[in-house]
């Protein structure tokens, strides 16, 4: 035996010595993606270290994800915030160089994990210029048009990877039940129907998940063409007292599962990949830290096996104020069952937090198991380790001509007619092409950033015609008419301007300034000046029809005598042709109200179905107009 050993020895040196030479082709269960998924988390996990846990359930902002952050604290996902770009007005090239270049600093950890790169692209690519803005969820209700909603899914799904990004943080599944709430345009009705029937919007987003999946699955179609879904905000955020943001909703449990679940269920069942959790509480519990409605029944009765993240600072707010006991924050969020955490700033705090209460046993090694398990099923499924780099190959995506088209027919679609002449034996839609001089008045006539609304380029929204490309109301009116017909443009005329010019008719465009979250709560909900003295002037003068653009109904009942034609725009995007396409007859008016119109806000809350019901226009309201022939 002794003879033996020498050449044995030998042997084994040149075994491990070439073993450790080509380290990098030693076989790895979690990189082969003809493993089973099971067998692909189990092998990777058992080979995680607690930081490495911890550092997936962390997602950080753009602004702080340098690549000596992303390798040292094993970072899991990055996100840009509303109005966080890598330059202004960046091209799909920028943006894939600068998403590669976070990546490439993940994939150099120890163990390679691909980090998830997310945005806000809650109406076509929001963030990035060029791209196609569709018409906010509060017009999209209106059309009740699923197959409408998904092709708008799958059009942004490649505007979004156009950049390399594979995640957004839609739909918004909220039920809005007070319009005075600043988020109510993010939302597609007071009933939760259509919302369920609009969440045909994610396989638009993730692809169509496969018949005989297990309920509850993520699923996100192969491939460079589909992005993870993100439905939010979990749960009963459209239903806070007075309809003020991040607030309580006060509602027994048989009601938070009439209005506000059942979108969730819908959600789950098409294999949404991520669910948010709001900032608002039930009935004075916050949402971040109940661990009954986020564990209990989402996960365990929901079966639901994506991961659940926490909105911006989401945690922080678990106290009032924000962030007055950090550490019981990050007990509460993470033991509700939060799996990512949007830090989004001061992710050392909260990884020395979370790792200190895993240590001495506050928060079990169990539920940072759960957290990762998740996060890890999402990458796999999303093909993150096969394809964790970016290319240019859908660059000719962002803000195609075909995307356009979509909005502008989304925007057709969206649009309600309230009110059309004094009787209907004499309509003033569709207006005539051909007239000699007509007038184009109000403050949203001409302006693209109101159109668009919130949550445009940056997160409160732009006014004016910089923000980004599309076409304007005004110009919309001036390619539709003919060309002998003079159109004049005064933003707000006095009444004498409009009386002498001898007017065919008049087109009056105003509504709300652009807004976001807790900037958009409103008490009062009327058209801010000069919107009302422009219609004053114009509509005791001259035949008019008025174009609302606001992301909710307004107080409109004092004007409604003086008004020809009421049509509710929403907030339709960029391309303002599709308003213009419906007013000049090319197509019908088909929308229906998918929100009460109140009379006064004294009467809100106030839903279809309500005991107190007396709406200016109810629910489901809608005038139509047939093409007219050329």
């Amino acid at each position: 035996m002794g003879k033996l050993s020498i050449p044995i020895l030998g042997f084994l040196l040149l075994f491990f010595l070439a073993a450790a030479a080509g380290d990098t082709k030693t076989y790895l269960k979690y990189k082969d993606p003809k493993q089973p998924l099971g067998v692909r988390i189990r092998d990777l996990m058992s080979r995680m270290t607690l930081q490495e846990k911890i550092g997936q359930m962390v997602q950080v902002e753009l602004s702080v994800a340098s690549p000596d952050a992303m390798k040292k604290y094993f970072i899991g996902s990055v996100l840009s915030g509303g109005g966080s770009v890598p330059a202004p007005k960046a091209s799909p090239e920028t943006w894939v160089k600068t998403v590669n270049n976070i990546q490439k600093a993940a994939l150099s950890t120890r163990l390679g994990i691909p980090m998830i790169y997310g945005i806000d692209a809650v109406h076509g690519h929001n963030n990035v210029y060029n791209a196609t803005i569709f018409p906010h969820n509060v017009g999209l209700g209106v059309t009740r048009d699923p197959q409408l909603v998904k092709r708008i899914g799958e059009a942004t799904a490649l505007e979004v990877r156009a950049t390399g990004i594979p995640y957004a943080f839609a739909p918004c599944i909220a039920v809005c039940r007070d319009p005075r709430w600043g988020r109510c345009y993010e939302s597609y009705s007071e009933d939760h129907r259509i919302v369920q029937a609009m969440t045909e919007i994610i396989p638009g987003l993730q692809g169509d998940i496969p018949a005989n999946s297990r309920k509850g699955v993520p699923f996100v179609a192969p491939g460079k063409t589909k992005i993870a879904a993100c439905a939010k905000h979990y749960v009963g955020d459209g239903g806070t007292t007075r309809g003020i943001n991040e607030n309580n909703t006060v509602i027994s449990w048989k009601g938070l599962l009439n209005i506000h679940m059942p979108a969730y269920l819908n959600a789950i069942s098409k294999g949404v990949a991520t669910v948010m959790v709001s900032y608002s509480s039930w009935n004075g519990r916050k949402m971040h830290a109940n661990q009954d409605l986020v564990t209990g029944f989402l996960k365990n009765k929901l079966k639901f096996r994506g991961f659940v993240i926490s909105d911006w600072q989401g945690i922080d707010r678990i106290t009032s104020p924000p962030k007055a006991n950090y550490s019981y924050s990050v007990q509460a969020g993470v033991g509700a069952g939060i799996d990512m955490v949007m830090v989004p700033y001061n992710f050392t705090e909260f990884i020395d937090d979370l790792n200190f209460q895993v240590k001495n046993k506050i928060i079990p090694m169990s539920r940072i198991d759960d957290a990762v398990r998740r996060i890890l099923r999402v990458k796999f499924t999303m093909g993150l380790f096969e394809n964790p780099l970016a290319d240019l190959s859908l660059a000719n995506q962002l803000g195609s001509q075909e995307h356009r088209e979509l909005a502008r027919e989304a925007v057709r679609k969206s649009l309600v007619l309230l009110k059309n002449g004094e009787s209907a034996d004499e309509p003033l839609l569709p207006l005539p092409k051909k007239a000699p001089k007509i007038l184009v008045a109000g403050s949203h006539a001409d302006n693209l950033g109101y159109q668009c609304g919130g949550w445009t380029i940056t997160w409160q929204g732009l006014g004016g015609n910089d923000l980004t490309s599309g076409t304007t109301v005004l110009n919309a009116i001036k390619n539709t008419v003919d060309p002998s017909t003079q159109v004049v443009y005064n933003e707000n005329p006095d009444a004498n301007f409009v009386k002498s010019n001898k007017f065919s008719y008049a087109i009056v465009v105003v509504g709300e300034p652009p807004y976001a979250e807790t900037f958009g709560d409103s008490l009062n909900l009327t058209i801010p000046e000069p919107g009302s003295s422009t219609i004053t002037n114009v509509c005791t003068s001259v035949k008019c029809v008025v174009i609302v653009i606001s992301g909710r109904p307004v107080v409109i009942q004092p004007h409604l005598e003086h008004i020809d034609a009421l049509v509710a725009a929403w907030l339709p995007g960029t391309e303002g042709q599709g308003v213009a396409d419906v007013l000049f007859g090319d197509y019908g008016f088909t929308g229906k109200l998918a929100r009460t119109w109140f009379k006064t806000v004294d009467q809100l809350p106030m839903n279809v179905g309500d005991p107190h019901y007396d709406p200016l226009f109810p629910f489901g309201f809608g005038l139509t107009t047939k093409p007219t022939k050329n």
